[in-house]
């Protein structure tokens, strides 16, 4: 079964929504209105916090027609992994008196099983851990390596050592990351 697709004209209609279709595992596709294009819609930031109110997540965004653009909603899987600024907007919602109780379920088991704490950085905000700064001072190929990446090419290195959801994990992670940026120089 694949995913509907919702038109919701403001904040409103969207979390009733949202309300009435706590199972919809596949999600849903949010019509978001193009600006300048006449169209209405409740707005990506407001979809966003009744997506979190409701322990969903946003995730991949396409192209619908001239008047709108899709971004794809749904339930939080088991164990999938916070990012920083969820986690503030969350916050921010609960102390608003925003929170439903099935948003406030996943952000208990965020905390329960370490995700919450957990949470990473922002493309922007992202900075070199420890490990993999010692990694690199360790390793002058892996370093310049990492070095000709792109701002974006270094923040995926990052967010997946964050992502990483045991130490050992991390570790495997991070040695395969110096691997890959050493072999990367040899050319």
């Amino acid at each position: 079964m694949s995913a509907p697709i919702v038109l919701a004209r403001d904040l409103g209609e969207w979390e009733a929504w949202l309300a009435a279709h706590p199972g919809e595992r596949e999600g849903v596709w949010l019509k978001i209105a193009k600006k300048g294009k006449g169209a209405t819609s409740v707005t990506l930031s407001d979809a966003l916090d009744g997506a979190l109110a409701f322990g969903w997540i946003d995730s991949i965004r396409k192209s619908c027609d001239e008047r709108y653009y899709l971004q794809k909603y749904s339930p939080r899987r088991t164990r999938s992994s916070w990012s920083r600024i969820n986690v503030d907007r969350v916050l921010t919602l609960d102390a608003a008196g925003r929170m439903r109780p099935e948003g406030l379920a996943e952000v208990a088991r965020a905390k329960a099983d370490g995700r919450w704490d957990g949470a990473y950085e922002s493309q922007a905000k992202a900075t070199v851990p420890p490990d993999l700064q010692a990694a690199l001072s360790a390793d002058a190929r892996a370093a310049a390596g990492f070095e000709a990446l792109g701002k974006t090419g270094r923040y995926a290195v990052i967010l997946e050592l964050a992502k990483a959801r045991s130490p050992q994990r991390r570790e495997t992670l991070l040695r395969r990351a110096v691997e890959r940026l050493a072999e990367d120089t040899r050319g």
